[in-house]
């Protein structure tokens, strides 16, 4: 019953332990190094929706415009996300390893960093004028601002602290902002939780 219950909980929010929007992504594919296989968060458009208001991202009100969009817009927009997704993990995790990320990798952050700098324009508002996003009903905005995020993580001071779990099967991505930046484990109660799940599944398959 509790392992149904906790199920229920992830389903309805995500986790976020990453302290930076386009980090937590890459961990919208949980388990990315079990050798069961991963498991996919973002499998609708509604889920990209509630990861990026979730994050911050995007608004209440941006949000709600956006759930009215259905069809091959709202796939594609998927699609894209989960593209960028793998991009920054790509990277990140070469960052985290040490290691030369691979070219396409970085070339597809580009592209992504440069359709969102595309689609933001100049608008005079009451309060003077403010950089805003040119259209925010098109099903792309939540790829747009993730493309935004990711470029901004990639690129700033805190880059540089990007650590990943110390779980081999999880490896979930995180900012160390600890004061010893000796922090090893994306969160103590989430990855407990986790690799007690994971011990019971493998006890009942063994039975």
């Amino acid at each position: 019953m509790l392992l149904e219950v906790t199920r229920t909980i992830v389903t309805k929010s995500f986790q976020l332990v990453a302290g930076h929007p386009a980090v937590d992504l890459v961990n919208t594919l949980d388990w990315r190094f079990r050798e069961a296989g991963a498991e996919e968060l973002l499998n609708t458009y509604e889920d990209l929706l509630r990861f990026t208001e979730q994050t911050g991202l995007l608004s209440q009100r941006q949000a709600k415009a956006l759930r009215r969009t259905e069809g091959p817009t709202a796939s594609r927009a998927l699609q894209q996300a989960r593209d960028l997704r793998e991009s920054a993990a790509q990277v990140f995790y070469a960052m985290v390893d040490r290691v030369e990320p691979p070219v396409e990798g970085v070339l597809r952050l580009d592209r992504y960093m440069h359709a969102a700098q595309a689609n933001r324009t100049l608008r005079w508002t009451p309060s003077g004028v403010k950089l805003v996003w040119a259209e925010e009903t098109d099903p792309a905005l939540p790829v747009w601002l993730l493309g935004q995020a990711a470029a901004d993580a990639l690129t700033s001071a805190s880059a540089g602290n990007l650590r990943a779990c110390a779980d081999a099967a999880c490896r979930w991505l995180f900012l160390d902002m600890s004061k010893n930046h000796m922090r090893r484990w994306c969160d103590m109660k989430i990855c407990g939780n986790r690799t007690k799940a994971r011990r019971f599944r493998e006890q009942r398959s063994a039975r």
